[in-house]
């Protein structure tokens, strides 16, 4: 199994977008995804930015992939995803049905998690449009992944989302402006405050959820680091790690190690405890809420 990192699912200062790619060159991930799946107000980076840190990628043995918006609102979001489309040197991750219906016969592409991929015969007809590789959606459980495994098409490969936030959901609304009681279209990009989500609370004070402009993400890190043993029995191809501030290298480092059998995973999950803020879940994974940590007897 190979090491993937997603798409930053944050707003990031360009300095620091930078200086993160630069790293992420020398460390242990094949594959890396690229590109703001979110909101298209946010720019720091533009796609000649994306393109350039993908040429440095690439010469550093990586493969890249261009990750396209989750939303499409605007026509103006179109003609964007278009050129992503069209670049011509990289592969592409769908992350919206638009993006496939461009990709489709045109190109090999990756379906996204956002993508809902629930059944084989789904994901039969998605291979059949070109797609080479898809990204399992992060509510299905190992029992669901089995069962497709089992009809997955030849030559396409699978890829799971084992460590950080869960994406829940995307919304025509920003959730970040609406909490500083701003308009979506005057935001003042205020999820840049937030370089790790918004973060909300229960009544009782426990973490519960994170607010990312349009997204909700989670506030526990999903962590399938005790299962990977199980993801090479049901021959899954790539392990995503989702990109964080605090602690990245760490938990690439450590998921690695796991993986090379030079750590044991108990040695490995005690690395990854400091870089989760609200703790653990695993509940999708084994078919029970998605915020339950499920422990093995």
């Amino acid at each position: 199994m190979k090491l993937s990192l997603g798409p930053i699912p944050y707003l990031w200062n360009r300095e620091y977008v930078f200086d993160f790619y630069a790293r992420v060159a020398e460390a242990p991930v094949a594959i890396v995804c690229l590109g703001e799946t979110i909101c298209s107000k946010r720019r720091a980076l533009r796609l000649p930015d994306w393109l350039d840190i993908a040429g440095r990628l690439t010469a550093a043995g990586k493969e890249v992939v261009l990750s396209t918006l989750t939303l499409i609102e605007a026509e103006s979001e179109v003609a964007y995803l278009r050129t992503i489309a069209e670049n011509g040197s990289h592969a592409v991750e769908a992350n919206d049905y638009a993006a496939v219906n461009m990709l489709e016969g045109a190109m090999p592409f990756v379906i996204g998690p956002h993508i809902n991929v629930y059944n084989a015969r789904t994901l039969a007809v998605l291979a059949q449009a070109g797609a080479k590789r898809w990204v399992m959606p992060v509510e299905l459980d190992r029992d669901t992944l089995a069962a497709i495994q089992e009809q997955r098409p030849t030559g396409l490969e699978t890829e799971v989302i084992v460590f950080g936030r869960l994406p829940l959901s995307f919304s025509a609304r920003c959730f970040t402006a609406r909490a500083h009681n701003l308009s979506k279209d005057e935001c003042n990009i205020r999820c840049a405050d937030y370089p790790d989500g918004m973060r909300l609370h229960t009544r009782e004070g426990a973490s519960f959820l994170d607010l990312n402009g349009i997204q909700v993400l989670s506030a526990r890190t999903y962590n399938l680091l005790n299962e990977i043993k199980t993801l090479a029995e049901l021959k899954v191809d790539i392990l995503r790690l989702i990109p964080q501030r605090q602690g990245m290298f760490e938990i690439i480092d450590a998921f690695d190690s796991v993986l090379q059998g030079v750590m044991p995973p108990p040695v490995a999950a005690d690395i990854l405890a400091g870089c989760q803020p609200a703790g653990s879940c695993n509940g999708y994974w084994h078919g029970a809420p998605g915020m339950d940590q499920v422990n093995h007897a």
